[in-house]
């Protein structure tokens, strides 16, 4: 039966990265690039200054606070094992579709997450809540698809990412020598229980204390991670060119893409920068709603460099201290050994035991990240009427789902994250296509106060916006 499912999900999964998704995604992304007159390159520096912003309201949650949130969940041990495992099967040029969908995803990003802030939700306590379920009840005005999308992003987070995050975790230690038959021994078992319980900790604390601790970690472990890359850079610095000759010749075999695509570099570079930086997926609009900023605009743009932080930044790091140091692309070294082999190369034992911080770091954040949208869409379902012990019901049960994770095996994990990832972003990039205008018309109203010289303030009368909302109105 496990044979069966595992065949089925693997085929479910070559059908929509290579038929579906890949012409979803850069449609929107090139569409959206067009029509925003190429945001993602034209306020990239808007976007920075953005992140210093600081909120009026003490009690409610900053664009920074919200963008690190974002960022816990994207940056995570996809940004180490998932590239590290798509360079290892798609080679070299797998790096370079994953910039491709970064950029062009740069335009998506910003859309959806400005449609969040559009179209959020007023809490109790004067501070804001909403999401892709929620803009698409107000601008749709089709709850039941709000509903299906919230049941995926559930699906996605609770059991599909935070499965694979836990197994990527325990997957790092199977290089050391306490790990044993990888048949017989306890590790999955003693890991996937410790992680459960401080992960536990972590959320059963609620919203408030998940973004206080994203605050924190995700800066530290993102600039320490680029640092490493960096020294590995540095000292292989006779090797960087002939790396990068090699990332953009392996791009464009076309013989290789077309002759076998299911393996390619295309298709890994595709899969895992969409699993590395969600762009168009409408995962980081549940973080943007909540931030208290006077434009919708602002929290779309500091959205928008989520990704650039993850996949030019994050991935780019780990590709670098994969192929920096020598080693020639294998299937033999997928996953977390091809990182710590290549950085051992450099630094001995020290480069494994980086890799295993990093994992552990990057892990945590990226499971307290995904709960925080969970919680999100389990409201929507529940129309806010959830109480504190049924969502603690929740945690358990994420919590032990976090342990099964580190139980299972590397294929199959990683093609059902795929898969039910890939049915978020189908629901999401028609909906936010049909949703545009309001972001578009928006873009140009910030635009033009920025140019007048003001702090944009947005209302929702003048983009002719004539839906109902919480926020923007008079």
């Amino acid at each position: 039966m496990y044979a069966f499912f595992d065949q089925l999900i693997g085929d479910i999964n070559n059908v929509m990265y290579s038929y579906v998704l890949i012409i979803m995604l850069l449609a929107v992304g090139v569409y959206f690039t067009i029509r925003t007159k190429f945001v993602q390159f034209r306020m990239l520096g808007e976007s920075i200054r953005l992140t210093t912003e600081k909120s009026d309201n003490k009690k409610a949650v900053s664009p920074f606070q919200a963008l690190m949130v974002s960022t816990a969940s994207r940056v995570g041990t996809g940004n180490i094992v998932g590239v590290a495992n798509a360079i290892a099967i798609g080679g070299y040029g797998a790096v370079f579709w994953m910039w491709v969908i970064a950029l062009i995803g740069g335009a998506s990003a910003f859309i959806e997450s400005t449609l969040a802030q559009i179209y959020k939700k007023r809490d109790e306590n004067g501070g804001s809540y909403g999401g892709p379920a929620y803009y698409i009840q107000g601008g749709l005005k089709q709850r039941w698809l709000g509903v299906i999308f919230a049941i995926a992003l559930i699906a996605t987070y609770a059991i599909g990412f935070n499965m694979l995050c836990s197994f990527n975790l325990v997957s790092s230690l199977s290089e050391y020598s306490f790990y044993g038959d990888p048949l017989t021994s306890k590790v999955p078992l003693i890991c996937g229980a410790i992680l459960a319980v401080l992960v536990g900790f972590c959320v059963l604390g609620g919203g408030k204390r998940i973004v206080k601790v994203a605050g924190v970690l995700v800066p530290i472990m993102g600039v320490t991670y680029i640092l490493m890359a960096l020294v590995v850079m540095v000292l292989n610095f006779k090797m960087l060119p002939e790396v990068f000759r090699n990332i953009f010749v392996s791009a464009f075999d076309f013989k290789a893409i077309f002759g076998g695509f299911a393996g390619s570099a295309l298709m890994h570079g595709i899969k895992r920068g969409l699993y590395s930086n969600e762009a168009g997926v409408g995962s980081a609009p549940n973080a943007a709603a909540s931030a208290d900023v006077t434009h919708p605009v602002k929290q779309g743009l500091v959205q928008m460099l989520s990704v650039f932080i993850d996949t030019l930044l994050i991935c780019t790091a780990t590709a670098m201290m994969c192929l920096s140091g020598g080693l020639v692309p294998n299937e033999t070294l997928a996953g977390a050994p091809f990182v710590q082999t290549a950085l051992s190369v450099n630094f001995g034992s020290f480069g494994f035991y980086f890799v295993t911080v990093a994992l552990l770091l990057f892990a945590f954040t990226t499971l307290i990240g995904n709960l925080f949208y969970c919680e999100s869409c389990l409201n929507y379902l529940a129309k806010r009427t959830l109480r504190k012990w049924e969502m603690r019901v929740f945690y358990v049960i994420a919590c032990i789902l976090v342990f099964l994770g580190a139980q299972m095996e590397f294929g199959m994990v990683w093609n059902l994250s795929d898969v039910i990832m890939g049915f978020m972003a189908i629901i999401n990039l028609p909906v936010i296509v049909l949703l545009g205008k309001p972001a578009i018309r928006s873009l140009d109203d910030y635009v033009k106060q920025r140019k007048a010289g003001k702090n944009p303030v947005f209302q929702a009368k003048n983009i002719g916006l004539k839906d109902t909302t919480d926020f923007w109105q008079d």
